[in-house]
Formats: C-alpha cells, structure tokens, sequence
C-alpha cells in the first residue's frame, strides 16, 4: 500500500482462496489442475474437431465454436491463478493485474450470456423455418450473431471496471475470494457503494432480461412448432437438437443470477465462492461434455478424427 494524503492507496491484493489449511492445498491445486485440463481439452478440442470435420460446418456448430472459445477465455482469466496460489502459497494479485482478470472475466462471461442468445435463435430458425433456414442465417448474419456478443462483452467489462476501479480500497488490501470479482472488492470499498452497487444491479439485469428474453422468446415459438408436429419421431428430432442448449443455459443462467442479481447485504462470502468455482471453473468444464454427450454429429466426428488419428500413427510406426 501506498499512502498519500493521509490515505491508503491499495497498490496489489491479497486473494484469501477457497481455504488457509496447509494440508489442503496440493489436493486442490490436483482437483483445479484436472477440471482445468478437461476445461482445455474438451473446449479446445471442441473448437478443432469443429474446424476439421466439413459436416460441421453449420452455423449451429459456428456459435458452439466460439462457445467453446468463450468457455477457455474466462476460465483462463481465473483458474491459473488460482492454482499458481495453491502450489506456491503466494495468493497476492497486482492492482494492474486484478483489475485485468476482472476486466476479461466479465467480457468472456457476458459474451457466454449473449452468445447463448444467438444460439436460441439460431435453434428457432432452424425448427420454425427450416425450409428458409439457409437464407435465414446467411454467412454475415451468422459472423453479426458471434460478433455482437463479442462487442458487448467489451463494452459491459469496461462499464464494470470503471464502475469498481474508481472506488477507494483504504480499508484493506485483502480479498475474501478466490480471484477478483465484482461482490468482494466492493466490500473492501471505502467509498460510498451505492452507486456502483446499482450500476451493476442495472446493467448486468438488462443484459440478462434482454439475453433471457431472446432465449425464452425463442424456445417459445420452438416448442408451439414442435407440439404442431404430427410425427412424433419429428417432435423428438427437434426437441433432442434443443436439449443441450436448455440444459447450458439453465445452468449459466442459474448461478449468475444468485450471484450478481441481489443486495451486497445478502451475499455470503462462503456460499459466493462456491457459486463462484461453479460459474467459472466448472461451467466451462460442463459444456463441451453437454453438448458432445448429446449430440450424434459430434460423437461422430470424434469418431472419425480418432480413427484417421490411429491409421496415421499406424503409418509412422
């Protein structure tokens, strides 16, 4: 800390982490080291098979892609930190440096949000217009729905961190989570928190209402095409090809409305960081596994990949 005028100025943080017990660290940092390996594999992996197997090449498969890319994003901007704080014992974060995780958590984390949208929709054209599908989500609509989210993503991480990084930290520098996020370093604040408070109560609820809206309005006319169905093969058909999107977003949607849509004196510290691990770690993690478990396309493809991966080593051996 630095101070000046009679004031501390915090220069870098302190993460408490999810637990001070000696013994515990090391089988932490194994868990995060595995979910984040799967969270790397699994979404990367995503993105490749994606871009290797030409029968993907659709637009539903373009918005799973950058899903996928999104996923990596934000659990990269928390989860090597966490598990650096776990092997080394150092939990202290630069000013500079928190205020950069924090920055592209909440651009990876809103683009999640609105991409999930696109998805809704994307999944609308394709069950109530399918025979104008291919005009419908044209090549440019398709690059407008994945660059959007994006766009705001942006805008929304530099609301937030101008909203929390022009506040005072003079109480103290220690931070009671694992990374640096919007609820606790507002409870570090010497400053009036009302304002900020209500900035992101407004900002983050209509990001969420507009998002929420789209999906629900979306899946709306998809279910009242699907009971329209005559063929109950066509009714399962549909609803499977929707199953997965519902399920990621009921998840996401889920935890960050407990998290960022209540008061400051609701929050629990404990119950936010295991809500917290949740939305950041194990999210990402989940749904390359949602959507390749349910889905024919890419356990097909994966298939495929995995047998020309084998006639290749074959070859060389």
């Amino acid at each position: 800390m630095i101070l000046t005028e009679n004031r501390t100025e915090v220069t870098e943080f302190v993460l408490v982490g999810l637990s001070d017990d000696p013994k515990l660290q090391m089988p932490l940092f194994i868990i995060f080291c595995l979910v984040y390996l799967i969270t790397l594999v699994g979404n990367l992996g995503m993105i490749l098979l994606i871009l290797l197997d030409s029968r993907l090449h659709t637009p539903m498969y373009f918005f799973l892609s950058h899903l996928s890319l999104v996923d990596f994003g934000y659990s990269s901007a928390v989860t090597p930190k966490v598990m650096a704080g776990f092997l080394t014992g150092d939990k202290s974060i630069s000013y500079d440096a928190c205020v950069t995780q924090f920055f592209f958590f909440v651009a990876f984390i809103t683009a999640e949000s609105f991409l999930l949208a696109s998805m809704a929709y994307d999944r609308y054209a394709a069950v109530c217009q399918p025979l104008h599908y291919s005009t419908t989500m044209t090549t440019n609509v398709c690059a407008r729905l994945v660059i959007g989210p994006y766009i705001c993503g942006c805008l929304n991480a530099s609301i937030h961190t101008g909203n929390i990084f022009r506040l005072s930290f003079c109480r103290s520098n220690v931070v009671d989570h694992f990374f640096c996020d919007a609820p606790p370093l507002l409870a570090l604040s010497c400053s009036d928190n009302y304002v900020s408070e209500m900035v992101i109560f407004f900002v983050v609820g209509s990001n969420a209402l507009f998002a929420v809206l789209v999906i629900l309005i979306s899946y709306l006319f998809v279910f009242i095409t699907i009971l329209r169905m005559r063929s109950s093969e066509g009714r399962q058909k549909a609803f499977s090809t929707c199953a997965s999107h519902l399920t990621a977003v009921s998840i996401f949607y889920g935890t960050v409305t407990f998290m960022y849509l209540q008061p400051s004196s609701s929050h629990s510290m404990a119950t936010d960081k295991m809500a917290s691990v949740f939305y950041s770690m194990v999210i990402p993690m989940l749904n390359p596994m949602i959507y390749s478990l349910r889905n024919k396309e890419v356990k097909s493809a994966f298939k495929k990949a995995v047998g020309k991966a084998k006639s290749s080593m074959g070859f060389i051996f």
